[in-house]
């Protein structure tokens, strides 16, 4: 722009030269001044330009520089892999005695590891993925330590989808964590290791709770058995005063009448867990005739109400509950209950919680696959005293031992002593 201009200005001049033989003096002085007026606006033209062409440069840097903050932004609101992705679990090493009327004792050192990833996903989502020890039992990741050092088994325990298009509002499908209320944790109707396969439901929102799952047994035809159980629950919770409550009812479907064994051997009555079972084609009691396949007498349709209060004792945490569930089915050996508290809460280095319950587990009042499988050997027909003492290492570690004092094979009229003691170390991890 600079050198145009100046050959523009040293054009006129000689041109003005040119023409200096026909203008007066005082007129070339003239146009020699318009001109330098002229060249000067021309140069403070120049200068504005490259001002806004600097300008319109660094509008262009910022405009880059939002684009890429909106791009992290949005990442960050997915959130990169580390911040989607999860892990948790934890161990526990065991050693129990078992002891048995009139059988010898039994010592064994068992040990349980579960290891889960989850990840956070649009819209809401949940997708989660979670192995454990043990072989196939439905109700137990414990291992046995033994077998020379030998490898043990890792299974499948954990694969679903947890979806929340709401507040409160979750829908579950896969292998999942049993969102079924228990009091106290207490394992009347369900062990705490057994994770359904199939769908659910939960909503909770104020005072109100919902509570639904579907369940496959078994969910292959070409195993004679297509069982798809389903239940639910509904409930309150809030505080009046100093207590804390929360009580509701259930309601669950399992037709099993008629049907083998989901897991386990078909002729053994033991792998009936205590229901009653009957012979194919006689209706004799199972194990009368052996290799006779047994199926199940009874359906279970079972009614629960369970309740907790919560309240300090002594300073303490205290939690006392019941929870009784009835089959509708059989017209006896229908009922199971179970009451008791707990005290304290082990959570940091001194602190300690005390557990005690009573139950008692009629042969058919519970489905028998899916109840505790420590408490007088697992299964139904039994029932007795549970005790536990539980200390705090540290945040993540803490040691306990319980002892079950138990009876089995009560409806019998045979009653077995069964006692068993459990020392515990178990770490989690998050």
């Amino acid at each position: 722009m600079r050198r145009t201009v100046i050959t523009l200005l040293v054009s006129l001049l000689l041109s003005s030269q040119m023409a200096a033989a026909a203008v007066s003096d005082a007129d070339f002085a003239a146009l020699r001044a318009d001109f330098a007026a002229l060249a000067q606006r021309l140069e403070a033209l120049e200068a504005e330009n490259a001002e806004l062409k600097q300008q319109g440069q660094q509008t262009a840097m910022v405009a880059e520089e939002a684009k890429s903050t909106a791009v992290v932004a949005q990442g960050s609101s997915g959130g990169g892999w580390t911040e989607r992705v999860t892990m948790d679990g934890d161990f526990r090493y065991r050693f129990e005695n078992i002891d048995i009327e009139g059988r010898d004792d039994r010592n064994r050192s068992r040990i349980r590891a579960r290891a889960n990833v989850k990840a956070s996903l649009p819209n809401n989502t949940e997708v989660g993925f979670g192995l454990a020890t043990g072989g196939e039992d439905p109700v137990s990741a414990n291992q046995t330590i033994g077998g020379g050092g030998s490898s043990k088994n890792i299974q499948l325990n954990l694969a679903y989808a947890d979806w929340s298009p709401t507040e409160g509002l979750h829908l579950i499908a896969g292998k999942y964590k049993n969102p079924l209320t228990k009091v106290a944790k207490n394992p009347l109707q369900w062990d705490g290791d057994w994770t359904p396969e199939g769908v659910a439901l939960t909503y909770e929102r104020d005072w109100f709770f919902l509570n639904g799952l579907g369940t496959w047994l078994d969910g292959d035809s070409s195993g004679g058995n297509t069982n798809f159980s389903w239940g639910g629950q509904v409930g309150a919770a809030g505080q009046v005063g100093g207590l804390k409550l929360k009580g509701g009812v259930g309601y669950y479907a399992i037709k099993t009448k008629g049907d083998t064994t989901y897991f386990g051997d078909v002729s053994d009555p033991g792998d009936f867990f205590g229901n009653t079972a009957v012979e194919v084609g006689t209706g004799l009691s199972c194990g009368t005739n052996a290799g006779t396949t047994c199926v199940y007498a009874f359906d279970y349709l079972l009614t629960q109400v369970f309740g907790e209060a919560g309240f300090e004792l002594f300073g303490f945490p205290t939690v006392v509950f019941f929870d009784a569930i009835n089959n509708s089915d059989p017209s006896n050996n229908d009922t199971g209950w179970s009451a008791g508290a707990t005290f304290g809460k082990a959570k940091e280095l001194g602190q300690f919680d005390f557990a005690y319950y009573y139950a008692d587990k009629e042969a058919d009042s519970v489905f028998g696959l899916l109840t505790d499988s420590d408490f007088g050997g697992g299964g139904t027909d039994n029932k007795g005293h549970f005790l536990q003492l539980k200390a705090a290492i540290n945040k993540t570690w803490a040691i306990s031992a319980a002892y079950l004092i138990n009876e089995f094979d009560v409806s019998s009229g045979s009653k077995t002593d069964y006692n068993r003691l459990q020392l515990d170390s178990q770490w989690k991890w998050k």
